[in-house]
């Protein structure tokens, strides 16, 4: 595995250190997911056939559409809002203490079998006991489907076609607007998309009062903290192209999605805002207080840092939420 990669599996999985980019194991937490029996997709089967073309350009085609689904978690959570209901997931989706992980959005993980709970995990026997129709997974790398082990992936791709949905390069509406198509051809209500998406849509367009204002988007570890390239993300992509003034390092490391500093070198970027990674890995603002470089930055300590939901679902949902709760912190600096 070269470096590169290495590097950008260890910050985007993990965000916890240089330990975690090496392993490539603390991502997610928890014990392994859950076995509850599964409902199937709230899709039902049709009786005409299928297809599919995902973003690795490879079209999927069936006798039928799929009914029993099984997603990676960013996926699923896309996926749910949208209506599709898989029978199990696999990456991170319950913390140590047996809570939800944020990143699997609105899935009642109670109602899917979990397959895997962190990088490298994925109970293969299991998958193929849900007899699954479809695997999704979106994509850092074309062609390599987030979290699906590179050791069992052969044989995780003979049980049932899989598609890939690529983030990088993307903007958000992009995304969704992927998982949208996908989920209207496995016949999903979008009931609720249109209300959603003029909610997002507002919000979106309240970004530019803010277009004067300086935001660093970060995530901290341990010994470091790492600076984020806004064109890697969709998300910030879409805060980028809708008026928000992202701060881009002058030097990012190799796999190209942020820069590492030390937390001795907090201070390397001026902000008037900062906005700070909430996944489970990622160090606390509490925990980041105690770097003294870091609570000495103009913006912390004028009570300027905001969460930045670095695993939001790519879903008019998730993206509503997310930029409502970001336009009213910004109101607030």
């Amino acid at each position: 595995m070269s470096g590169p990669v290495l590097a950008r599996r260890g910050f985007l999985a993990a965000a916890a250190g240089l330990a975690a980019a090496v392993t490539l194991a603390a991502c997610g937490g928890g014990t392994g997911g859950g076995t509850a029996q599964a409902p199937a997709s709230s899709s039902a089967p049709a009786a005409q056939p299928w297809s599919f073309t995902d973003d690795r350009g490879e079209k999927i085609e069936l006798d039928r559409t799929p009914a029993r689904v099984v997603a990676q978690v960013g996926a699923a959570a896309a996926l749910w809002d949208f209506g599709v209901r898989p029978v199990g997931v696999f990456g991170p989706h319950k913390l140590q203490d047996g809570a939800k992980d944020p990143q699997v959005g609105n899935v009642d993980i109670t109602q899917v079998t979990g397959l895997g709970n962190v990088w490298d995990e994925f109970n293969v026997e299991q998958y193929i006991a849900l007899e699954p129709d479809l695997l999704v997974s979106s994509m850092y790398e074309k062609g390599t489907l987030w979290y699906v082990p590179e050791k069992s992936k052969d044989t995780i791709e003979q049980v049932a076609p899989t598609v890939g949905i690529m983030l990088t390069g993307k903007t958000a509406t992009e995304v969704i607007g992927r998982y949208e198509e996908l989920a209207r051809s496995l016949g999903a209500d979008l009931a609720g998309v249109p209300e959603a998406k003029a909610r997002m849509e507002a919000a979106t367009k309240e970004l530019a009062a803010f277009k004067d204002l300086k935001i660093l988007m970060m995530s901290g570890g341990s010994d470091q903290m790492w600076v984020v390239n806004p064109p890697e993300y969709p998300d910030i992509l879409h805060l980028t192209d809708n008026g928000l003034n992202v701060v881009v390092p002058d030097k990012v490391d190799e796999g190209g999605f942020f820069q590492t500093l030390s937390w001795e070198n907090a201070d390397a970027y001026e902000a008037d805002v900062i906005l700070y990674d909430t996944r489970t890995q990622a160090l606390k603002p509490e925990e980041m207080m105690k770097k003294p470089t870091f609570a000495e930055l103009p913006a912390v300590k004028a009570g300027r840092l905001y969460p930045w939901r670095a695993e939001v679902p790519f879903s008019y949902q998730g993206y509503a939420g997310f930029l409502e709760e970001l336009v009213a912190n910004l109101k607030k600096a």
